[in-house]
């Protein structure tokens, strides 16, 4: 009876088990060859496009442009202490004048005249403030222009060390992604190999479910080094403003 009780709990086990791993899909894995393939752009052109394309780094640029010419403003500020003035009216003007004839007073004569009067001449301005000020004003716009490109390269410098630092990542992860895939395959050729042993009575129950663990981890492992991968590349894909098309469906 015990016999019989045992040999029909393994003719149970032997029926349920390979139904599980055609489940797990114990095919070899077609996409390792297309990961083989993968080659991420050079570093230096993932560099220039991404200072070319961040937004906070164009604005500085633009403050820089902005306080330039500001400072040549400044420069040229005196030049407003000197001009020509012109003056134009037409209407009717009253007209005086004196007349004198030998031997008698001198008159005055006034007339009315519909013309025109116009007058040019030149005008200096000399306050103090502006003579007294001009250096220290002059200096305070070099400093704001050399303290905006400051801000400039300091920004330029974040840029170039978070983009060293994604494409290191992406090559990282792109690297595991790899040694994942190769692990993977080899993994699922042994399960089928090991499947067939089973059914075979080649190798033992105990044998075959630490193989069928194994191929799980497997599978587990893929899955997170390909996440890993894709956020790595759609993070540096944002950083440089370009899409270099490597990304793994």
């Amino acid at each position: 009876m015990k016999f019989l009780l045992l040999f029909i709990i393994l003719l149970g086990l032997n029926s349920i088990l390979p139904c599980t791993i055609v489940a797990q899909d114990v095919k070899p894995l077609d996409e390792s060859v297309l990961f083989d393939s993968i080659s991420i752009p050079p570093l230096n052109v993932m560099i220039d496009s991404a200072l070319a394309h961040n937004p906070t780094l164009a604005y500085f640029e633009q403050g820089i442009r902005v306080k330039k010419i500001s400072l040549a403003l400044n420069q040229k500020s005196w030049t407003k202490n000197f001009g020509i003035q012109a003056d134009v009216r037409y209407g009717t003007f009253d007209n005086f004048s004196t007349n004198t004839a030998e031997g008698q007073n001198p008159t005055l004569v006034a007339t009315k005249a519909i013309q025109t009067n116009y007058g040019v001449g030149g005008y200096l301005k000399l306050p103090l403030s502006d003579f007294v000020n001009h250096k220290s004003q002059i200096q305070l716009a070099k400093m704001d222009v050399d303290q905006a490109e400051s801000m400039a390269e300091s920004q330029r410098d974040q840029i170039r060390q978070t983009v060293i630092k994604q494409y290191n990542d992406l090559v990282l992860k792109l690297s595991l992604l790899k040694i994942k895939a190769k692990n993977l395959e080899t993994t699922r050729m042994n399960m089928v190999m090991a499947e067939k042993e089973f059914q075979n009575g080649v190798i033992a129950l105990g044998t075959y479910s630490g193989m069928s663990e194994t191929a799980g981890n497997a599978e587990i492992n893929f899955a997170e080094a390909k996440a890993d991968y894709k956020t790595a590349y759609m993070l540096l894909e944002e950083l440089v403003g370009f899409k270099f098309n490597i990304l793994v469906k």
